[in-house]
């Protein structure tokens, strides 16, 4: 783990165009021609390699993508796909089948969350969701049935953070697969290299970072993703969530300046939530000490590149929420978007988007409150002067008293 560092991984790839191109060639093509019948059927009997037959399949631009993002995760290989979801629902269905049941962190990803609350159990597959960080709790809740063990390195929206080392101890004493995904840290946390069978990013995010593509990857073993491309019986092959030569290659180009970009996000937010948690705020970020999680996770990371650019703030009601958000978005402080890892801020309430697709219940029980306001932090150049353009928004909707009453 030591000697391992991701973006080393990530730079030591180098491709050649066609014509000598700095740039790998884009295969524009969906179907791909033969000189012989024979190879044809050997490479749809997937015998062949280096031979093309059809883009749902597999393709140069995609394959390049895949071995950059093994690389930078530490596994064997990887597959991309059309979006993080068209990733995450994919492998979920080739581990488990009807009669199986997966134990799943119960602070996910909205949609992940809709997948295995609704979805999955159409298919005889039952989830159990409980609170990751609790080790005991996590243990207790396997069954004889159990499949999959599955978390995120750090959740959305409410930044706990797993422990990938604790997690993938009970996993291997149980035979179940550890599947993480990793969106919210890549290169400040390699999962596989801390016992995680399966490694799962939205490519849309941090990976990409200019929030122009959706895509999604799983990084494992050649065994697995094998079995994920399988013409007969692979989830990802037959379900189709094929991404597109031109988007892959898009991605492999930003991929390249990752480690840049993760270094200033985790640098601007680690100074805001400083300055907001100072100013009396509830604050939320893995780099503070108050995080519950915070040794641990200083445990994990490559420090290289931070404690990531996910943070939250707690503003107590949804209406000042709400509020704060469109005023900063006036003041060109970031957009009221939802997702991250883009050039300017990102802020949402996550109750009333990203995770709306959990009941209220559930909500008040995991702690999402409705004045929580989810900040993917931008690469602004001079953060200092963000702090203080936000702060100002604060005071002026009586978040924050104004300095003069502070003084006072």
């Amino acid at each position: 783990m030591k000697n391992f560092n991701p973006a080393d991984n990530i730079q030591d790839l180098q491709y050649f165009g066609e014509f000598g191109g700095v740039n790998p060639s884009i295969s524009d093509s969906s179907t791909y021609t033969f000189l012989s019948a024979k190879t044809m059927f050997d490479t749809f009997e997937g015998n062949m390699e280096g031979c093309y037959l059809y883009s749902r399949h597999s393709s140069p631009s995609n394959l390049y993508l895949d071995k950059a993002m093994a690389a930078m995760e530490g596994t064997e290989t990887a597959n991309v796909s059309a979006s993080g979801m068209g990733a995450i629902t994919p492998t979920l269905l080739q581990l488990c089948g009807s009669g199986d049941h997966i134990v799943s962190s119960r602070t996910i990803y909205g949609g992940t969350y809709a997948f295995l609350k609704n979805f999955t159990p159409r298919l005889g597959i039952k989830t159990t969701f409980v609170d990751i960080t609790k080790l005991d709790v996590v243990e207790a809740a396997i069954t004889p049935q159990t499949k999959v063990l599955y978390c995120e390195t750090v959740s959305n929206p409410l930044l706990e953070v797993a422990n990938i080392e604790g997690l993938a101890k009970i996993a291997e004493k149980h035979n179940l697969k550890l599947v993480v995904d990793n969106t919210f840290s890549p290169l400040s946390v390699s999962p596989a290299k801390l016992g995680a069978d399966i490694v799962i990013h939205s490519l849309t995010k941090y990976i990409n970072g200019s929030s122009d593509t959706v895509g999604g990857v799983t990084c494992a073993s050649q065994e697995f993703i094998d079995s994920l491309k399988n013409v007969n019986s692979g989830a990802s092959m037959l379900l189709g969530p094929t991404m597109d030569s031109l988007r892959s290659a898009s991605v492999m180009k930003n991929l390249r300046t990752l480690h840049i970009r993760m270094k200033q996000h985790s640098h601007n937010a680690m100074y805001l939530a400083e300055r907001f948690e100072k100013d009396g705020l509830k604050t939320v970020y893995p780099g503070l000490k108050s995080h519950p999680s915070h040794e641990l996770y200083s445990g994990m990371i490559n420090h290289e590149y931070g404690f990531g650019g996910m943070m939250t703030l707690d503003v107590e009601t949804l209406a000042k929420a709400n509020a704060l958000m469109e005023l900063m978005q006036a003041k060109n402080l970031g957009y009221l978007a939802v997702s991250l890892g883009f050039y300017k801020t990102l802020f949402s309430a996550p109750g009333t988007s990203t995770s709306s697709e959990i009941p209220m219940e559930e909500q008040i029980e995991m702690g999402l409150t409705d004045g929580l306001i989810r900040f993917s932090i931008g690469l602004d150049n001079d953060i200092e002067r963000t702090y203080h353009m936000m702060k100002q928004c604060m005071q002026e909707l009586n978040i924050l008293a104004s300095e003069s009453i502070l003084t006072k």
